[in-house]
């Protein structure tokens, strides 16, 4: 039996894998606010070069990774698959249970498989400085790294709770030369807004971006970059699934379940995509997305067109949403801390392809420990909620009596989260569930997708 499934550097998939290809029903355009029109390449080039907006747009099954990336990544990849042998013999279980191991990069995520590549193609683009947005600090951190490998200047609007609870992603930030601030701030017209009406705001994903957004149009020389929902994002993470279903089929085997924490929804893409492809061609797979039951977008929002960001400077964006205006419960698992699903993922799960779970916090980081006393890694706040899920189908399995083979993406690795581990050990985490009245409020302006 192999504990851990290598690849070689030579096996590294050569392409990235877009989805878009195989959709069963087309990706509804996104629109221009004001008009209600598609929004057409050229409104989007004063956030993103043309190159990224070229991938953002393209249905090409198959996109070839430069060479310039290829070298970038191999400093950690291909990532380990691992069976969780320790975990399976605690839980009784017959089913196997693989996970992809993310956390072995450089700032410890499945994060910089797309910020290397965005930071490229903005190099190329000729872009002397990026902004972004950051919840939990591990885009932030990844991002840092990239813009250091390419001689970048890079500016991040990390959400103020997650500052506060994480200041070791911001030293790791200055680490790599990235300046960070916390979001809402005095920097911006939207952050200085936001201030207005709470001095002490918690702050959200969707403030964060509107500042990241703004400071890119309004500053020479730069570009914004966005760590998930957007279609290149997801793109650029299908290197996990891709090696994954290399490293099965090496030993045989293939899974009956597929499982992401989903918040924004590229680390759950990139675990899951490459085996929706066979899905759609016929393959039986259950694929299952876990959220946090305080940022429901998939399993309590709806299919409408909202805005990606709070103060509404993005187009509108065909997506599972809570509404934009939503600010988030100080849950710590920051990056999960989103309004909205991305569009690929909504489309995917309009069309029945995925399955949605959702899971409050304390019941994630008990997995989470489960986790970390039998298999050892202690996993990000994020990456729990996979974790919870993963155990629950081990768990079915004993029921059914089935030998099931579950694989879950472990999207990060939690040494710099330990004080959330010490909230929850000392019994200070508390659950929220947001109420449907709460969701319908937000989202009651907004046009519902067919």
């Amino acid at each position: 039996m192999e504990k851990k499934i290598f690849l070689s550097d030579k096996d590294m998939p050569k392409a990235w894998y877009n989805i878009q290809a195989d959709l069963t029903t087309p990706l509804p355009p996104p629109l221009n606010p004001e008009t209600d029109e598609p929004v057409t390449p050229d409104m989007l080039e004063a956030i993103f070069p043309m190159n990224l907006i070229e991938q953002e747009m393209s249905t090409e099954r198959f996109i070839t990774i430069p060479d310039e990336v290829m070298e970038r990544l191999l400093m950690w990849r291909p990532t380990p698959l691992c069976r969780a042998t320790a975990l399976e013999k605690f839980l009784g279980t017959p089913a196997q249970i693989y996970y992809k191991n993310e956390s072995v990069s450089p700032p410890g995520s499945h994060k910089p498989n797309t910020a290397i590549a965005q930071v490229y193609y903005n190099k190329v683009a000729g872009v002397k400085r990026l902004t972004t947005e950051t919840g939990a600090g591990q885009w932030g951190s990844a991002l840092s790294f990239a813009c250091n490998q390419f001689g970048m200047e890079l500016k991040v609007y990390m959400v103020r709770v997650s500052f506060n609870q994480k200041p070791y992603r911001r030293i790791m930030m200055e680490t790599w030369g990235g300046k960070c601030v916390p979001s809402p701030s005095p920097d911006t017209a939207a952050g200085r807004k936001f201030l207005e009406g709470n001095p002490d705001h918690p702050g959200s994903l969707g403030m964060a971006i509107s500042e990241a957004i703004e400071d890119a149009v309004t500053s020479e020389n730069t570009k914004y970059s966005l760590g998930s929902v957007l279609n290149h994002v997801l793109l650029h993470q299908s290197v996990i699934g891709l090696e994954a279903q290399k490293q099965l089929a090496s030993i045989g085997r293939y899974p009956d379940v597929v499982i992401g924490c989903a918040g924004g929804g590229s680390n759950f893409a990139g675990i899951s995509f490459p085996f929706l492809r066979d899905k759609i061609n016929g393959k039986e797979i259950r694929v299952i997305g876990s959220e946090p039951t305080s940022s429901p977008s998939l399993t309590k929002g709806r299919y409408v067109y909202d805005f990606g960001d709070t103060a509404g400077m993005t187009p509108l964006l065909p997506m599972y949403s809570i509404g934009h205006a939503f600010v988030p419960a100080p849950i710590h698992a920051g990056g999960l801390r989103y309004h909205g699903m991305a569009p690929l993922v909504s489309r995917v799960f309009a069309d029945g392809l995925i399955e949605a779970r959702s899971y409050n916090q304390i019941e994630t980081f008990s997995a989470g420990l489960v986790f970390a006393q039998t298999e050892g890694f202690i996993p990000a706040p994020e990456t729990n909620h996979a974790i919870a899920c993963a155990i629950d189908e081990a768990k079915k399995a004993k029921e059914e009596g089935k030998e099931k083979v579950i694989l879950f993406n472990f999207s990060g690795q939690g040494t710099i989260d330990l004080p959330s581990y010490d909230a929850f050990l000392s019994g200070k985490l508390q659950d929220y569930s947001m109420p449907e009245g709460e969701i319908e409020e937000l989202l009651r302006e907004l046009k519902k997708i067919s």
